[in-house]
């Protein structure tokens, strides 16, 4: 009986651990590689984890990107490799998972040692520019992603210069990313410090680079595809003034026409947007010849995404300025990949156009597959790309294309399988602050849709100050006076509702008369009255403070609001003056008689801070311009302590 359950035990106990380590698995993934050489040629064979398939998803495959360890790279799923020369080299293998639900697997470096070089190594030109960035992957929080930096000798002698990557946009409170390391392998040198030094040469117009001010007289360059730029100060600076982080690097002895790769792994902090439809950029300027000021830039666009999923929507309208957004143009993108087993002839795209949007503004940037317009005419046999319209969406048909499947034979290259289009458009002219969200259904022939991310936009809050000015009556109160001034802080320009604090002076005046008569029985039994009229006047300088108030705008001219106000007076100033007019009553003999020589009049002063603390509730509407602008207002306000009601009649300017 022990020993069976001695096994029972043992059994439950090997499964638990068996699950156990399943699970790590799935959750940390590691891709490694098995390798074959013979003299300085490497096959690599990569052997990543399986693959987690999503559900209703399609086939889920890895992406492969290959550091050979001597500045040389493949996208191909099995590269061939020819080292220069003998030594020991570091390769890394990263895969990037798409359709499927484990984590992105880590790379594992792997050393290579090649004895002795059996096959010539030939140099082979493959840049078509002489300066490209480019990524493994896209960025996903909290992964590591790899940032190729190629560059080549555009000159006809050997040269030395330098090599910028700037990163972290400044747009975005948090970092997006840490550079974690930096591989080069043909003794790059990375430069420490923040100064940049520039060789003193002339702008553009042939003045000297005299002083920051001047530069920044000259408009804002395109950054993407740029021409050879002349002024390396302006571009310096204007970078600083929008990235947080750069590098700077310096390279020598660079032979005509040679050809280089600088390898960056940016690790995605925990931090980065959220946002998965959010465009952000890094970028590099490459300046050939350090004598010169002569330069290259180029920036690259990145979509911050949860998954590697292929289909997707992003922009750069995510975080916006309401107060600068008017005559702005705005870019969205949307991606694609064919998935099937054959190619697609037909591509429709049905994104979203969200109503802030003007639908006659919009006009495509770029696309791939690359074709022209469609005409009017019905029949049309050759690639094109039409663009309809309904009251909510834009819809894109690529027609008479051939975008090869990813499972289909004989395609090797994924990125052929994919294909964009990414276009601008403007706002409407009667759009309002609010958060909008749109998202394409993609039709490859006749298959059913599948539905992309959404891409959001939303507005920085913004502050909006107010100033507030009026009359308060306080009908508890006799010959009340009570002017005030403030200022409001909101939003600025909220489209529905919003929180609002207010903070104000006012100069309030009011009487209160009291009369009695006061009378003493004198030793001769004759009675001393005094008719004694007291006159109360109140001087009080008061601040009320409005901590919270939420407020409705029910369109642009008319809103509603309710809160909480709390009151005290700064300085209250109370007057008593007390008129009395004498009296000899003699009841007995029915005598009244006036002696005005004992009339009297007393008046005493008292000033004190911070007295009479008050708090209430109110309601109110504002009618004119509710959300910006002018616009007067009425609020009923009741005091939970006497005097009860107030009533504030004002008018306030929103800026």
């Amino acid at each position: 009986m022990r020993i069976f359950t001695s096994l029972i035990l043992i059994i439950v106990f090997r499964s638990a651990f068996a699950q156990e380590t399943q699970l790590s698995d799935t959750l940390q993934r590691t891709a490694i590689f098995d390798y074959h050489i013979s003299g300085n040629t490497v096959d690599l064979i990569p052997m990543p984890p399986a693959l987690i398939q999503i559900a209703g998803a399609p086939k889920a495959y890895y992406s492969y990107f290959w550091e050979f360890g001597d500045g040389d790279f493949s996208r191909d799923k099995e590269p061939k490799h020819h080292y220069k020369r003998e030594g020991e080299y570091e390769v890394n293998l990263w895969v990037t998972n798409h359709y499927d639900n484990g984590k992105t697997p880590a790379t594992r470096p792997q050393k290579i040692k090649v004895d002795k070089v059996t096959e010539t190594y030939k140099d082979q030109a493959t840049m078509e520019d002489y300066l490209i960035l480019q990524r493994n992957r896209e960025p996903v929080p909290a992964e590591d992603m790899v940032v190729v930096l190629s560059y080549k000798n555009p000159k006809e002698y050997v040269t030395s210069g330098k090599l910028y990557l700037f990163y972290n946009e400044l747009k975005y409170k948090t970092d997006n990313f840490e550079l974690t390391d930096t591989r080069t392998y043909h003794g790059e040198k990375v430069r420490t410090g923040e100064d940049f030094v520039y060789t003193g040469n002339v702008m553009q117009d042939g003045t000297l680079l005299a002083s920051a001010e001047k530069e920044m007289l000259y408009p804002k360059q395109q950054w993407q595809d740029s021409t050879e730029k002349i002024n390396l100060p302006f571009t310096l600076e204007e970078s600083k003034a929008y990235y947080k982080d750069w590098s700077i690097l310096e390279f020598e002895g660079m032979s005509p026409a040679e050809e280089r790769n600088i390898f960056f792994t940016l690790r995605t902090t925990p931090e980065m947007l959220k946002d998965t439809s959010a465009i952000i950029t890094v970028r590099s300027i490459y300046v050939p010849d350090e004598n010169y000021d002569n330069h290259k830039i180029k920036e690259m666009e990145m979509e911050i995404v949860t998954s590697h999923d292929p289909n997707k929507m992003s922009s750069n309208a995510t975080i916006m300025n309401y107060r600068l957004v008017r005559f702005k143009t705005f870019r969205f993108k949307t991606r694609f990949q064919n998935n099937g087993e054959g190619p697609a002839r037909t591509i429709r795209l049905e994104t979203d156009i969200p109503d802030m949007f003007d639908k006659s503004t919009l006009e495509i940037e770029s696309l791939y597959p690359e074709c022209p317009v469609c005409p009017k005419e019905k029949d049309i046999t050759y690639s094109c790309i039409d663009t309809a319209f309904t009251e909510k969406k834009a819809i894109f048909t690529f027609k008479n294309i051939y975008l090869p499947g990813s499972e289909q034979k004989n395609v090797q290259e994924y990125d052929s399988t994919k294909g964009f289009v990414k276009y601008r458009i403007k706002l409407a002219k009667d759009f309002h602050k609010r958060k909008t969200k749109s998202r394409t259904a993609i039709y490859f022939d006749k298959n059913e849709p599948i539905i992309t991310n959404y891409a959001t936009t939303r507005f920085l809050p913004d502050i909006s100050v107010g100033a507030k000015a009026g009359y308060m009556i306080s009908p508890d109160l006799d010959n009340h006076r009570e002017y005030f001034a403030g200022v409001t802080i909101s939003p600025y320009k909220s489209y529905r509702g919003y929180l609002q604090a207010e903070l104000m002076v006012s100069a309030a005046s009011f009487e209160e008369v009291k009369q009695f008569t006061d009378e003493v029985v004198n030793d001769n039994g004759f009675t001393d009255s005094y008719d004694v009229e007291s006159l109360n006047e109140y001087r009080n300088i008061s601040l009320y403070l409005v901590p919270v108030s939420y407020r409705y705008n029910l369109n642009n001219y008319l809103a509603v609001g309710t809160g909480v106000q709390l009151k005290t007076n700064l300085s209250s100033r109370h007057c008593i003056t007390d008129t009395g007019a004498y009296s000899l009553l003699i009841p007995s003999e029915g005598v009244d008689f006036r002696d005005d020589t004992k009339d009297f009049v007393t008046q005493t002063e008292t000033t004190r801070s911070f007295t009479s603390f008050q708090s209430g509730v109110f309601i109110g509407f504002n009618a004119g311009f509710a959300r910006i602008g002018p616009s007067i207002g009425a609020r009923y306000v009741y005091h939970f302590n006497a005097p009860n009601s107030q009533v504030q009649l004002y008018a306030i300017w929103k800026f």
